[in-house]
């Protein structure tokens, strides 16, 4: 059966920060690279016919030093524009709204740049993409590079779940995942995985 591998970005140095880094395109950093060449060995052995991919830099390189350098850009596959907490992190937010958390609170609304998003607009546009990889499932694997949390507002959605609950799947950096069916039904197969072997 063929599997939705989800990949997230290597690191950058906002991410390594705790920045919330939406639309503004940060590049990786030389560790970031290296988590992301880390998993070139997996896809040189592992066919995958349809690779989608952010088009952000940070995406498009770990696509790239991984072997996915065909990939296709999927706009959708862009990161939650974090409005006007675009670069702060939560501990900065929290300053000024104690107790806040994105997945419940959301963003500030920002420029014309980085106007914001709620989770639902986020969940809006992942369902979009999952209508995409499922067409293209039968024909073989689907790989998914983008970012932290619209992979895991994805996956929730994957999973039949509310955008929202994309707070219970921490992801990391350069780590591959694994989504799948069992039985008919949405599962997920391995998480926030270091590179295969």
């Amino acid at each position: 059966m063929s599997e939705l591998i989800v990949l997230r970005h290597g690191e950058t140095e906002w991410s390594r920060d705790g920045r919330h880094t939406g639309r503004t395109d940060i590049a990786l950093t030389g560790p970031g690279e290296d988590e992301a060449r880390r998993l070139a060995p997996f896809f040189a052995r592992r066919a995958v016919p349809n690779v989608l991919v952010s088009p952000a830099a940070r995406a498009r390189r770990t696509a790239e030093l991984a072997g996915l350098a065909d990939a296709a850009p999927e706009p959708d596959l862009w990161e939650w524009d974090y409005g006007g907490d675009e670069g702060r992190t939560t501990a900065q937010i929290r300053e000024e709204r104690p107790g806040w958390y994105l997945w419940t609170d959301g963003v500030v609304p920002g420029d014309a740049d980085h106007p914001g998003e709620s989770v639902r607009d986020v969940g809006a546009r992942t369902d979009a993409v999952l209508d995409r990889v499922r067409a293209l499932l039968p024909d073989g694997d689907v790989a998914l590079v983008a970012h932290g949390h619209v992979l895991r507002v994805l996956t929730a959605r994957w999973l039949g779940l509310d955008p929202a609950d994309g707070r219970l799947f921490r992801l990391g950096t350069g780590t591959v995942s694994f989504l799948g069916t069992e039985h008919g039904h949405p599962v997920i197969n391995a998480w926030n995985a270091p590179p295969p072997n």
